[in-house]
């Protein structure tokens, strides 16, 4: 029998508490059966018994079937919870490294620029948060030997985490069905160490997702609104990422990835209080990747991290 490699800090946690549920049915199911199979032989036909049906209740005995598997399989669910919170919790100094899924391929974005096809590299011991979205349909990334699994779902961002352990390359997989072509939508996350990881990012620099997306920002004309020389009557968009943005319905949102994702696909649906609902929908116009740089770009715009004037 072969096991699937434990190569990051979820998979031991994960399958402890496979194992655990694994052993905790296994009990349960050998309790019952050999209790049904001792009154099949007991009270099989032809046996001189006292077949009477004369009640005994034994309310000890019955609090403990009742109360001790209750009490293991409740330990379990707060084991799973728990290790779901932690799951579901990246730390403040994960990489965030964005995934556009389409049919019938994988798109990754590192934070310096670099781009890859079904191809992931990633460091041992550097956490790894993955923000991801789908360009069409709902597909789901699941790297088995990381023990982690999240649905990508078409105009909403979702994410996962994990931390590599083991050098290697493993498998990556689409885990909905998502078309024609599904079984072919798989990939390989490379674990490289430390070093050799700093090497290939270095190799392969292209400059950064911000910075593709300010670019992005002036291709499609959005700096003619939204620039704070502009005649147009627009938001202006510096240091908006992470504020407090009152609607014209006297909601107030908070302007994260999903808000400036909708802004920019969906502008009609939060229109921000005082101005006209004018913006024309670039869904479908610009794919998702294209989305995810000017996101970048907004994220950063009017901060110390804005990509300096004299580069531009």
């Amino acid at each position: 029998m072969t096991f699937l490699p434990e190569a990051s800090s979820f998979a031991g946690r994960v399958d402890g508490l496979f194992y655990a549920m694994l052993g905790l049915s296994t009990v349960v199911v050998l309790g019952v059966f050999t209790t049904m199979l001792v009154f099949a032989i007991r009270f099989r036909r032809g046996r001189h018994v006292d077949r009477s049906g004369e009640s005994h209740r034994e309310l000890g005995i019955e609090m403990v079937w009742t109360l001790v598997p209750f009490a293991m399989f409740l330990a379990i669910f707060v084991w799973s919870i728990r290790l779901w919170i932690v799951m579901r919790t990246p730390p403040a100094n994960a990489s965030t490294i964005h995934v556009v899924g389409k049919q019938w391929m994988w798109e990754f974005e590192h934070p310096d620029g670099q781009r890859e096809i079904d191809t992931l590299h990633v460091a041992t011991g550097q956490p790894i948060r993955l923000v991801m979205i789908s360009q069409d349909v709902i597909h789901d990334v699941s790297i088995p030997a990381f023990r982690v699994k999240q649905d990508v779902l078409p105009g909403r961002y979702t994410q996962l985490w994990f931390t590599p352990t083991r050098t290697g390359t493993y498998n990556l997989f689409c885990a909905e069905y998502c078309g024609t072509d599904h079984s072919r939508m798989g990939g390989v996350v490379v674990v490289q160490t430390p070093a050799g990881h700093a090497r290939w990012l270095a190799s392969h620099a292209s400059g950064s997702l911000a910075d593709q997306g300010r670019m992005l920002f002036t291709r499609f004309g959005c700096a003619g609104c939204h620039d704070a020389g502009s005649s147009v009557h627009a938001p202006r968009l510096d240091g908006l990422y992470g504020s407090t943005v009152p609607l014209a319905d006297g909601r107030q949102v908070l302007a994260d990835e999903r808000y400036l994702h909708d802004a920019i696909t969906l502008p009609g649906s939060e229109v921000a209080a005082g101005y006209a609902p004018l913006m024309p929908s670039y869904k479908d116009r610009i794919d998702e990747a294209d989305i995810l740089a000017l996101v970048a770009y907004l994220k950063v715009r009017g901060t110390d991290r804005e990509i300096p004037h004299a580069a531009r």
